[in-house]
């Protein structure tokens, strides 16, 4: 069976509008007019001789895998660590290395990640910007060797840009967080929990659950100026496909009215309230309903709204729930 592909447009999209849709979306174009994506399709060297104009001298961490894992950083076989190395390394030193990887099939690979544009290549993110975002949000950088990054989620929104190489992206909703087999939450590759399930072969008994879920995912693929809009909590399983990949991804919550970020509040419900009766939990979970996702609607809809107090507009009333939460977990 073929896997569907997400929604696709062309570069001219409202990007609020699509993130309040909380769907994937490939923006076809969205970075080709870029210097660095016209110097990748041009070659691999025109685009190093591009990255290093910009090159600071800073360091920072990759990952480097023997050519055995073929590129998949991933754990060992027991859960307790992984098969690939963690080094900190020049970004000049990063290049030589990845063009080293290409060049031969016995070379280790390299991935480095998650770096910011603006310390690691300063100016780059001047000359390669999206009008549809807000300046002020942050580039990353990815670029490496062919490699299979475990299917993960993001807490923030996505917008990732290709600029060279292709990538494969395999999506799964947030509902199906059940049925990934996801790993620990706190022995992670990178930060943020995989799901062990995917990737794996039809019918592995390991991962029953899996089966029901394996045929929801959506595949998209990306060639050098597309992107892919990912929203928050969508699980992503992301394959660098050539010898040579680079990509751009922006982070930003569009939604937030202030600094507490919604997983922060899942994990300190994890310890209030996971591990309690089954029937409090439940109750728990009907209030929840009720005063946070409001299923039928506005909890205090029956009462004028000068009646509302603290559930009256959060951009009024943030400053004051938050005081109150601050202080019970101070003890007060």
């Amino acid at each position: 069976m073929t896997n569907a592909a997400p929604r696709e447009s062309g570069p001219e999209v409202d990007l609020p509008s699509i993130a309040e849709q909380a769907e994937p979306v490939v923006i076809r174009g969205a970075c080709r007019d870029w210097p660095a994506t016209a110097a990748a399709v041009r070659s691999t060297e025109a685009l190093f001789d591009y990255l290093r104009r910009f090159d600071g001298g800073q360091r920072a961490e990759a990952f480097v895998g023997e050519p055995g894992i073929a590129g998949r950083y991933y754990y060992d076989e027991a859960l307790d660590g992984f098969n690939f190395t963690r080094e900190t390394m020049t970004f000049a030193d990063a290049l030589a290395r990845i063009a080293a990887g290409a060049a031969a099939a016995d070379a280790p690979s390299v991935y480095m990640g998650s770096v910011s544009a603006d310390r690691m290549l300063p100016g780059f993110s001047a000359e390669n910007r999206l009008e549809m975002l807000d300046p002020r949000i942050e580039a990353g950088l990815w670029i490496g060797n062919a490699s299979h990054v475990s299917c993960h989620y993001d807490a923030l929104d996505n917008l990732a840009c290709v600029v060279a190489g292709r990538r494969r992206f395999t999506l799964f909703p947030p509902d199906a967080v059940g049925d990934l087999y996801v790993g620990p939450i706190d022995h992670t590759m990178a930060g943020q929990p995989v799901g062990l399930a995917v990737g794996s072969p039809p019918g592995d008994p390991r991962y029953p659950r899996f089966e029901a879920v394996r045929d929801r995912a959506l595949v998209a693929e990306l060639g050098p100026g597309d992107a892919l809009y990912l929203p928050k909590l969508w699980w992503h399983r992301v394959e660098a496909l050539e010898p040579v990949n680079m990509l751009v991804n922006y982070w930003w919550d569009g939604f937030s009215a202030g600094p507490d970020a919604p997983l922060t509040t899942m994990m300190l419900a994890m310890i209030a309230i996971a591990e309690r009766p089954e029937r409090e939990r439940l109750a728990w979970r009907a209030f929840f309903d009720h005063y946070v996702f409001r299923p039928d609607g506005h909890p205090l809809a029956h009462l004028p709204s000068e009646k509302h107090g603290i559930l009256g507009p959060l951009r009024s009333n943030y400053g004051r729930i938050r005081a109150i939460v601050m202080q019970r977990l101070r003890g007060g």
